[in-house]
């Protein structure tokens, strides 16, 4: 069963100016935020998930980096939304990745229901270009506006490995979460609505 889930948003009142996302893509990344680490743990995002993801994202960086982390989560998140469509055949649940001295669990459910668990500590302010602070309110945007329950937990040492392993893990699991089970049409729940 080959589906077609190629979602463009443009965004007018949100910084993201241009968003393509194919959910049976090969992985291919084409993302400029103007925060180099964060374009680099997105392309791990497209990476890991298959998923292509193009994107241009021009926030008001010269104040911070929080409009721009944040408008790119709710722009992805809701691309997402989308591209699931009717969610009838969905495996709908996925994953754990470790790198290094690191290990990260990503548990995913595409139930439609928002809810973020975030259990990763820093010990730097910043990774890179990116406050770390704004990596957990990527991911609750992103929740809220995907509308998807996400329980992220990471241990380690080094911060880079640390965040890094939480982006592929998340992308595996979506990975996971997102395909279809050809024998199956019917959704994933007893309840009748997703």
């Amino acid at each position: 069963m080959v589906r077609l889930s190629i979602i463009k948003i443009l965004k007018q009142l949100l910084q993201c100016k241009c968003l393509v996302l194919d959910l049976d893509g090969s992985g291919k990344g084409n993302i400029k935020t103007g925060l180099h680490f964060f374009d680099h743990m997105l392309d791990q995002l497209a990476k890991h998930s298959g998923i292509d993801i193009d994107l241009v994202c021009n926030g008001d960086l010269e104040i911070d980096e929080h409009h721009t982390i944040e408008d790119t989560a709710i722009a992805l998140g809701e691309a997402f939304s989308k591209a699931l469509g009717d969610k009838k055949g969905l495996e709908r649940y996925g994953f754990l990745l470790p790198m290094d001295d690191s290990l990260a669990k990503v548990a995913i459910d595409f139930g439609g229901r928002a809810w973020l668990v975030w259990k990763v500590k820093f010990k730097r302010n910043k990774i890179g270009d990116v406050p770390t602070e704004m990596f957990e309110h990527f991911f609750k945007s992103f929740s809220d506006a995907c509308k998807c329950n996400i329980n992220i937990q990471c241990k380690g040492d080094n911060e880079h490995h640390k965040i890094e392993a939480v982006f592929k893990a998340f992308a595996k699991a979506i990975k996971m979460a997102v395909k279809r089970d050809i024998n199956n049409n019917n959704l994933p729940t007893t309840k009748g609505v997703l």
